[in-house]
């Protein structure tokens, strides 16, 4: 059974929201994407390297 993600920006997004990543949730995965490129390769992540690579780009 295949899923469509539901893909979503930050509110921190510029204000045309197109210079960003984009991510999406689903059955323990986060994936990442480039939001100009939707079609483009995806980034898939375990929630805690998610976690890890947020808390660092934070800093």
């Amino acid at each position: 059974m295949s899923t469509e993600l539901k893909w979503f920006k930050s509110s921190y997004s510029g204000g045309d929201g197109d210079a960003c990543v984009e991510i999406a949730t689903g059955q323990g995965t986060v994936h990442v994407r480039d939001s100009k490129v939707q079609d483009g390769p995806v980034l898939d992540l375990a929630p805690a390297s998610w976690a890890q690579l947020t808390g660092w780009v934070s800093k």
